[in-house]
């Protein structure tokens, strides 16, 4: 039976570079930080904070560019994500991060110089570690790019969903009748977006940044047998090869780390309009093991 999704209390920390980062807070016990991938926010990860709350206090921060946090700023690189994280755990006292996708990258990346970090779940970690279907990856960077360049991003969004197979419906439908559905869609959710909530046409740029950040992990991977944290790598059984080689390669790699496959789950199960209770057992399992 799905859980209500459980309320929350809103708090803000100040990064090194004076950011606002602002975070959702659920739960009790000891604390577990949330981190979203590429167009998401903390609004996508709420049944996956639910479902953990009984047992940890969750936090769940908007990651810089979005809703309740400050701009990317002209310094934006992924160090700017580790001192975001950092002050999120020194605020809060929080000694574990789940992290899915880009997040998943940034856990992984800020546990190389924090120590504060005991425990990583990483679900699906995107990095450029060479794999079979990293030219096909660039493609897909390179049609989203084309569409923002061009201000379309009902075009963008259109692309990303056919390029994740999200929908076998979407790959029939010409352009210029999904672009125009998706271009009322979108208006559609800005309107009628409540409280904390990002509407998805604010976050469909913040793509443009997370995919330099992955372009620059290509040949970064040694750099990871400096990670102390005890890692789960968890990946779905139906996701793309690209990130089942990502979660084989970074195995290899980290010090304390094992890897466990969800049959069933794609790479955006984490989020609400995935599977994240499935996602939930593992991390609560992981994390109170002695």
């Amino acid at each position: 039976m799905n859980k209500a999704i459980q309320t929350y209390t809103k708090d803000t920390v100040i990064s090194k570079d004076g950011t606002r980062i602002g975070y959702r807070q659920m739960g009790s016990g000891p604390g577990l930080i949330l981190l979203h991938g590429g167009i998401n926010a903390s609004q996508h990860l709420m049944k996956l904070g639910t479902a953990l709350a009984d047992s940890f206090t969750v936090y769940i921060p908007d990651r810089r560019g979005r809703g309740m946090s400050g701009p990317f700023g002209s310094n934006y690189c992924i160090e700017r994500e580790d001192e975001d994280l950092d002050a999120l755990l020194q605020k809060t006292g929080a000694h574990y991060v789940f992290g899915t996708a880009d997040g998943a990258l940034f856990a992984l990346h800020a546990a190389i110089t924090l120590p504060a970090i005991h425990k990583i779940v990483a679900y699906e970690p995107v990095l450029f570690v060479g794999q079979s279907k990293l030219a096909e990856f660039e493609e897909i960077i390179q049609r989203y790019e084309r569409q923002m360049a061009r201000s379309n991003p009902a075009g963008a969004i259109v692309s990303v969903s056919r390029d994740g197979n999200q929908s076998p419906i979407i790959n029939f439908i010409p352009d210029f009748l999904i672009v125009p559905f998706a271009e009322m869609l979108l208006s559609i959710e800005a309107r009628t977006a409540r409280g904390d909530n990002v509407p998805l046409k604010e976050l469909i740029p913040t793509m443009h940044f997370e995919f330099q950040l992955v372009r620059q992990t290509e040949g970064t991977l040694e750099n990871y047998r400096q990670v102390n944290a005890e890692v789960l790598l968890l990946f779905g059984g139906k996701s793309d090869a690209l990130f089942k080689e990502c979660i084989t390669t970074l195995n290899s790699v980290l010090p304390h780390a094992k890897s466990v496959e969800l049959e069933g789950l794609n790479h955006g199960s984490a989020q609400d309009y995935g599977k994240p209770e499935l996602i939930a057992r593992e991390i609560r399992r992981f994390l109170q093991e002695a």
